[in-house]
């Protein structure tokens, strides 16, 4: 009877909170906060600067800020080990200075909503509606880790929603919670100190979770204030975007630099150079500056902390910091550069090629980059000497996070693509939309299996016929892609609908002006070619003389065949594996005619073996969209 009692008084007791809450409008929330924090205080403060440390990924150094708050205008600074860097916002755009010295404005919707949401928080949105509106839920009671709270969604206008989280004890903001393109960003409040009539919190922590809930604490940043002054002078340089700190410089009088390349998987490879010691590259327009560990060491250059890389992969790797000399491809010069250090895992075995590492970026912002795919061809220019490819059609872009967004169509389906020379895919649509818009079944599209790898592992999609691709004023048909259904990596992003790789791009001469905001397009000979695409089912690796099978797609010849994952490969058709390499290989499989049969010699757990490989489509050659 006790204990029946005890329930009914805790389940009262809930209910009442929730009922309070529930009667308590966000503007009365607010104004409780607001008298708990400084009261009229606020009405006369015009900017805060502050000044502290900023601790992250093993790393600590110096922060400060500051914030207009009549504007929600914003800039900090930090220094974190052997590096530097800024981001800010000018009342219409975000901007960010990387380890680099590179500066970024951050100009896509996505990032423009973000910056927006932030602005509002810095300006006190909630207290003062003239300064910047939101729509507001209804409070709610929520309890958490023996505290209760009452949490108001908010969605400024022009913004992305957020939560806001207020102790119910003392009234102030307690911690604000926010989607972000691939988990979910929590920043806590704490140590409230009084400084000239108001209370401010001096920590501040942030985390990320995937949507499962998982953080990593590697990517969590702490910020803890030693001084925050009130009323300082402010004006608009303070908040404008910087200058580029980096020096980048073409060491021949004609101001353009012409580089071979090699094509792997639809991946360009190039030669350079580190601190003079010679090195090999993958350019990349989604990456940045990177070496793997092994790089690093090679080049006398020893990495400081431990963050987080994310990249297509399901799981985040281990970054540390790293600044060089020089890096050099061609007679391109990138100084002082820094190098982000990540383990690249299997992406040799998987590539068949060795490489120390990728550039992208930092080359791509500094320079006019044109990537000849026919003639095997990389030309960096000087932004006076750069000049569109002959009969080039201009494809304007924004920036999210340093990597150029188009806007396309898609079959009739307005589309938002990501552009990026590391993938080897031509198209990859993110799982989101593709959700959105039920693709698996609209275009009938193959069983799941791994298609790629990248920073954080394997990534699995299901490869699918697309119908028509336009981009500006040119059609592209017969593209072979993949769906993404997953919930993690980077093709889990609902900011963009897809993302173009390389087995698109190399139809054709492609250029890109990042200062412009321009990417062109001149089609090459292979333009109105459809995409072949792999009829074996096989996902294979380089391993020495043979190729291991990393996958096997479910239903497809290799698996009516009976090959399984860690089966060695040791000939094709009575060819030795290790007279060809991977790519060449793949290409085989991808293109030799559906019902030829292959010989198949493999090992498996070391015993031989012998199969026979019946080539299959996995994809149709039209797109069931367009029968």
């Amino acid at each position: 009877m006790i204990k029946r009692s005890g329930i009914l008084i805790l389940a009262m007791a809930s209910l009442l909170g929730s009922l309070a809450a529930q009667a308590e409008s966000a503007a009365q929330v607010f104004e409780r906060f607001k008298l708990a924090s400084g009261g009229a205080r606020w009405d006369q403060t015009h900017s805060l600067r502050s000044d502290g440390t900023l601790k992250t990924g093993g790393l600590e150094g110096h922060f400060e800020a500051l914030i207009d708050l009549d504007s929600g205008r914003s800039s900090s600074h930090y220094q974190l080990g052997p590096v530097e860097g800024a981001e800010g916002y000018d009342g219409a755009v975000g901007w960010n200075q990387d380890p680099g010295g590179e500066v970024a404005s951050l100009d896509a919707p996505e990032a423009r909503r973000r910056a927006r949401s932030q602005a509002w928080l810095d300006a006190r949105g909630y207290w003062y509606p003239q300064r910047m509106a939101a729509r507001f839920g209804t409070a709610e009671s929520r309890e958490l880790e023996g505290r209760r709270y009452v949490v108001i969604e908010a969605t400024p206008r022009d913004g992305d929603p957020l939560a806001l989280w207020f102790d119910t004890a003392t009234g102030l903001l307690a911690r604000t919670v926010q989607r972000m393109e691939r988990d979910v960003s929590t920043t806590v409040f704490e140590d409230y100190r009084d400084v000239d009539g108001l209370r401010l919190p001096f920590r501040m922590t942030s985390d990320r979770a995937d949507f499962s809930g998982h953080t990593d604490p590697r990517a969590r940043n702490e910020i803890r204030l030693s001084e925050v002054v009130r009323n300082v002078a402010v004006s608009d340089a303070d908040f404008a975007r910087p200058e580029a700190t980096a020096t980048a410089r073409i060491v021949n009088p004609d101001g353009i630099t012409r580089v071979p390349f090699d094509l792997a998987s639809n991946h360009i490879y190039v030669d350079g150079l580190v601190d003079g010691q010679k090195a090999r590259f993958l350019v990349d327009t989604g990456g940045v500056n990177l070496l793997t560990p092994a790089a690093a060491k090679k080049f006398g250059l020893e990495g400081a902390g431990k963050l987080a890389a994310r990249g297509v992969g399901e799981d985040s790797v281990d970054l540390a910091l790293a600044r060089a000399r020089e890096v050099r491809v061609g007679d391109a010069v990138l100084d002082k550069p820094v190098f982000y250090v990540v383990e690249l895992g299997s992406l040799a075995a998987v590539e068949g090629v060795e490489a120390d590492g990728l550039v992208g970026y930092e080359m791509f912002s500094r320079f006019g980059v044109t990537i000849d795919y026919a003639m095997r061809e990389l030309s960096l220019a000087t932004a006076q000497k750069f000049v569109a490819p002959p009969a080039a059609h201009a494809i304007a872009f924004e920036f999210a996070d340093r990597i150029p967004i188009i806007d396309a169509t898609l079959d009739g389906m307005a589309v938002r693509l990501s552009v990026d020379t590391g993938s080897r895919v031509s198209l990859t649509l993110h799982s989101p939309f593709v959700r959105e818009h039920d693709l698996v079944s609209r275009y009938a599209a193959a069983a799941e299996a791994i298609t790629g790898w990248g920073v954080g592992g394997p990534t699995r999609t299901r490869p699918a016929r697309f119908g028509t691709l336009r981009i500006g004023d040119l059609e592209i048909g017969g593209v072979a892609g993949d769906l993404f259904c997953g919930d993690k990596g980077a093709f889990s992003s609902a900011d963009q609908s897809g993302n173009i790789g390389g087995g698109l791009l190399r139809r054709f001469t492609v250029a890109f002006d990042y200062a412009s905001r321009r990417m062109y397009l001149a089609p090459n000979a292979t333009f109105s070619a459809a995409d072949a695409f792999d009829r074996s089912g096989l996902f294979l690796l380089a391993d020495g003389e043979a190729l291991k099978v990393a996958d096997v797609a479910a239903a497809s010849a290799a698996a009516g065949a009976g090959l399984r994952p860690d089966d060695r490969i040791l000939a094709i058709d009575s060819v030795q594996v290790a007279s060809r390499t991977l790519e060449q290989w793949r290409q085989l499989l991808r293109e030799t005619a559906a019902g030829t049969k292959l010989a198949v010699r493999f090992e498996r757990a070391g015993e031989p073996l012998q199969a026979t490989l019946v080539l299959a489509d996995r994809v149709p050659s039209i797109s069931p969209a367009h029968r």
